[in-house]
């Protein structure tokens, strides 16, 4: 499965951009057919003058979208889970350790998650452009540069896993449950360097296109840690440091396994071993690499100042647990949503790359109409099933009822953001970083998290009203990639993504490597 993904990858990838983009035979992949395709393609996009035609362009973009979006929507689902399973595990030893738990996971190890991911996802900009425009050398040399930084700035987040406990106690989190997610804190120091390896070698596997090896490496992963799960916490009786030996293991599998894949010869001309000048440039690449890490932090800590501020209301063990088993279940469906937005990523920034922006401009229409269906359908399922969706995460009836009575907001959350992950992915194909994450800062934390505090404090609408005022947030942020989407004029972001290929290739590009033309 894995070598059948990853040896024919590009020449299938190609294949389909032929055979649904452009409408023509397999061309015989020299520059200048690539050149003519690619116009033609362009063309055909732009003479689209009926319902049916407009159909049968979808159907074909539709088709290429999920030979990417399908083991990416996997492949989010698995690694979440990771976390998530240990969070199921957690809710039959005590509520105490539940929400430890999810302290742990949601506020320190998902703020080293949202730094290192963010980070790591500046090489969709560069890895995809790269790819499309067809100079593969350098998605290595990016690989390397991102671990580099990545690791040093996990170091640099170790007082936030060593001193976890005095952090949680400054933000007046239950003090047992903050002394116990402190010591679980300290266990997981080994996950953060595996996020530093792996959320780079994902981005550039992913430009490439080939998902299906990360999703064979993640299901494997997701039966170790499973099995690993219930031996430590079950007949081992390890508790809560069994299940912290479970996920680091968990997620070096997953490290260990893509980067086996690379180094076997699957990705050719990408990976061409270690290089020097992967040390070159690092101060400009880690510029980028933060405005990702910015834009992608404002998401993940907006829902973690959920948990903590929820930590402050009466009965703050239940009200804590109702929330992390709604934002548990929430990362297992917005992890849909990322894999529409790791295929889109994937499909602005490689036709962006290669000089075609009406192409780029299609998918987004396609993928959209994808999401929202999507995210309708969970819409009426979470709302169907409010009463029992909790039931599964602990044998507390209070804790239960709690959940059930956040179902509309729940509700709410995942419809909205079946379309904001997918607006991230174009915004992080085209490189538009630094001005999301403007737009996030506003929006969330000056406009969503007071209207929620406002609702749930003075107003004493307690966590549904927290909740849903957080979600004015969301929504005026969705409203306004929209329009910045809209109004984008995709015929200059192609000749931005030419001269960020340039910028970035400058000191590193080989001389005898074939450079695509603008």
């Amino acid at each position: 499965m894995s070598v059948s993904g990853g040896v024919g990858g590009d020449e299938h990838h190609r294949h389909l951009l032929r055979e649904a983009l452009l409408e023509e035979a397999a061309g015989n992949g020299n520059g200048s057919s690539n050149n003519h395709s690619s116009g033609k393609g362009e063309a055909d996009l732009e003479e689209i003058r009926s319902v049916g035609e407009f159909l049968r362009h979808a159907a074909a973009e539709n088709r290429r979208l999920w030979c990417l979006a399908g083991p990416a929507i996997f492949t989010s689902i698995a690694q979440y889970s990771l976390g998530a399973i240990t969070l199921v595990f957690a809710g039959h030893l005590t509520t105490l350790e539940l929400d430890a738990v999810s302290t742990e996971n949601n506020v320190i190890a998902g703020l080293a998650l949202g730094i290192t991911l963010g980070m790591g996802s500046a090489l969709e900009t560069l890895c995809g452009q790269a790819y499309g425009a067809k100079q593969l050398h350098m998605l290595g040399v990016y690989l390397q540069r991102s671990w580099i930084i990545l690791n040093a700035m996990a170091v640099l987040m170790l007082p936030l896993y060593l001193f976890a406990t005095p952090i949680l106690r400054l933000f007046h989190q239950d003090a047992e449950i903050a002394a116990l997610a402190g010591r679980l804190a300290l266990y997981m120091i080994p996950q953060l360097f595996a996020y530093a390896f792996n959320f780079p070698i994902q981005k550039f596997l992913q430009a490439q296109s080939k998902v299906v090896a990360m999703a064979a490496v993640s299901a494997a992963a997701l039966a170790l840690h499973v099995a690993l799960s219930w031996a430590l916490v079950g007949p081992m009786r390890m508790g809560l440091l069994g299940l912290a030996v479970a996920l680091n293991v968990s997620w070096w599998f997953v490290v260990l396994g893509q980067l086996a894949y690379i180094l076997m010869g699957y990705c050719p001309g990408a990976w061409n071993g270690f290089d020097c000048l992967a040390f070159s440039d690092l101060w400009g690449f880690a510029r980028l690499s933060l405005g990702s890490a910015v834009m992608l932090c404002l998401e993940f800590w907006f829902y973690m100042f959920l948990i903590v501020i929820v930590g402050n209301l009466e009965n703050a063990q239940v009200a804590v647990a109702a929330v992390s088993i709604c934002t548990n279940l929430f990362g297992w469906e917005i992890m849909v949503f990322f894999g529409f937005n790791a295929a889109i990523s994937v499909r602005v920034s490689n036709e962006l790359g290669a000089g075609r922006p009406r192409a780029a401009k299609f998918a987004i229409v396609v993928v959209l109409m994808s999401s929202v269906a999507i995210g309708l359908a969970f819409f009426f399922l979470v709302l169907a099933l409010r009463d029992v969706y909790g039931a599964p995460f602990t044998e507390s009836p209070e804790v239960v009822r709690a959940v059930a009575s956040l179902g509309v907001v729940f509700a709410c959350s995942l419809l909205l953001n079946s379309v904001q992950p997918v607006l991230s992915g174009v915004a992080v194909g085209a490189g538009w970083q630094w001005l999301v994450a403007y737009v996030n800062l506003g929006c969330y934390y000056l406009v969503g998290i007071p209207v929620g505090y406002l609702i749930a404090f003075p107003l004493r609408g307690g966590v549904q009203g927290m909740w849903g005022g957080m979600l004015t947030g969301v929504g005026l942020q969705t409203l306004i990639l929209v329009a910045i989407t809209l109004r984008t004029n995709w015929d200059r972001e192609a000749g931005e993504a030419h001269a960020r290929i340039q910028k970035w290739g400058g000191s590193a590009a080989a001389p005898n490597k074939q450079v695509a033309e603008d």
